[in-house]
């Protein structure tokens, strides 16, 4: 059996259509559920990108981030930021074991700095360089001017630098297909074609980096949900409070990640139409995720805070599509989450994991079982702060046990109003069964 792991960056889950959103268009995510066994409430076993990608090669917890220590030349470092660790086993290193091909396409490009040994186990890695703050090309070349069409007046330095930098990497667009996501989609569909004359199975890990901002789409994607405002591009949020932008500038923010979102699932459904005509539906086990969302204003924050662990910033999907059809079509709402992934490919081929992982085997809810143990509650983490949720209440608190956030998820489930002070038995409950429980019996550090 084949292996292929997509994983998009920054999707949100109600910003797909499957997933109840009536207004924007994902046909292809839409369409891979008819055949698909989807998850219904998933969620993000820590918080942000390499902390959820190690998890998802480990099959192991990053949270809570215990002997964390930042990665020297790193710009941007929460707790849990740094390289899979040594001691523990990569599933492409087991897969390549087993005697699987195994091949990673990415433009996400945390995971290729030097400091990072996220191509661990791959035959063939590919990078697609120059998304985002990637020090690819020179920005001195990239003029003021051009930096004010691509923000907005109430950006910080911090987004116009990174706004400076993409505008150098990405001079010499010119078409859709010279976009970042039409890169990865593409790269990967020629990796089938090669694969599919290989005398042995294959691992595919894409993993796309859109639609993470900057949210730049082309036309007709730019416009697909709303017009420019006339004061510069919201591309790029602050990360931090919402109140720098105007109503029109935050509709349009939202309209430009809307726009990408439609972007990238029409390259993944490109993608999904090569595996077809190529006939590798039949032998390729496919799981398709997200790690994270983004705050657009819906709680007073845009871009991805830690204190603002919201739905829309914890959501994902989560896809389980089996080459014997295994689930195709239905529902589950088991919390699966990303250190499942491992187990659960494992688990596909009959094979053991090297050492214990702390995700388990999804195989059993494929074939309409149970699962192997029941997961009545999450826990999950974001730099110096802890969420926890179960089917009643959902839990926002510092690592230390201060300023707590509780929602009552029977009479509010977009988490709108925060009961904590009125349900202080709830909140200790939480605190101390599921964090602390989880976390080893100890507060998750502050760092």
């Amino acid at each position: 059996m084949n292996v292929v792991v997509v994983h998009l960056d920054t999707l949100r889950r109600d910003h797909v259509g499957v997933y109840g959103n009536d207004w924007i268009k994902t046909p292809s995510l839409d369409a891979l559920a008819d055949e698909s066994l989807r998850f219904t409430r998933p969620y993000p076993e820590s918080l942000p990108t390499i902390n959820a990608r190690r998890s998802m090669y480990t099959g192991r917890r990053t949270w809570p981030f215990r002997g964390w220590v930042p990665q020297k030349g790193e710009t941007f470092f929460p707790a849990g930021w740094q390289r899979m660790p040594e001691d523990q086993a990569s599933l492409t290193e087991v897969l390549s074991a087993h005697g699987y091909d195994t091949a990673l396409i990415t433009d996400t490009y945390h995971m290729f700095k030097a400091s990072m040994n996220f191509q661990r186990g791959f035959d063939v890695f590919d990078f697609i360089r120059g998304q985002a703050r990637d020090r690819y090309r020179p920005k001195r070349t990239v003029s003021e001017e051009e930096v004010d069409r691509y923000t907005i007046p109430g950006n910080d330095g911090i987004m116009r630098d990174k706004v400076r930098q993409y505008l150098a990497n990405v001079a010499h667009r010119r078409g859709e297909e010279d976009w970042f996501g039409p890169q990865v989609f593409t790269r990967a569909m020629e990796y089938l074609e090669t694969a599919r004359d290989m005398d042995g199975p294959f691992f595919l890990f894409i993993d796309s980096f859109d639609p993470h901002e900057p949210w730049d789409p082309p036309e007709p994607y730019a416009n697909l949900y709303g017009e420019p405002t006339g004061t510069g591009e919201p591309t790029s949020p602050d990360y931090g409070s919402s109140d720098y932008l105007r109503e029109a500038e935050l509709q349009r923010m939202r309209a430009l990640y809307a726009g990408k979102v439609t972007l990238t699932d029409k390259w993944f459904g490109n993608f999904m139409n090569k595996m077809a005509d190529l006939g590798l539906l039949e032998s390729t086990l496919l799981i398709t995720c997200s790690d994270h969302g983004i705050s657009l204003g819906e709680h007073g924050y845009t871009g991805k805070v830690d204190r603002a662990i919201w739905p829309e910033l914890k959501d994902i999907v989560f896809y389980v599509h089996h080459p014997d059809g295994k689930g195709s079509g239905q529902t589950s709402d088991f919390r699966a989450s990303f250190h499942d992934i491992a187990p659960t490919v494992l688990g596909q081929m009959g094979a053991h994991a090297p050492q214990p992982m702390d995700g388990q085997d999804l195989s059993p809810l494929l074939e309409g079982r149970g699962p192997e143990r029941e997961r009545p509650y999450v826990t999950l983490g974001y730099n110096n702060y802890s969420w926890a949720e179960d089917d009643d209440w959902a839990l926002s608190i510092r690592n230390d046990g201060r300023s707590p956030r509780l929602y009552d998820l029977r009479s509010d489930p977009k988490m709108d109003r925060d009961v904590a002070s009125g349900h202080r038995d709830v909140v200790k409950r939480m605190w101390e069964e599921y964090i602390l429980e989880d976390a080893g019996g100890e507060p998750p550090p502050m760092y």
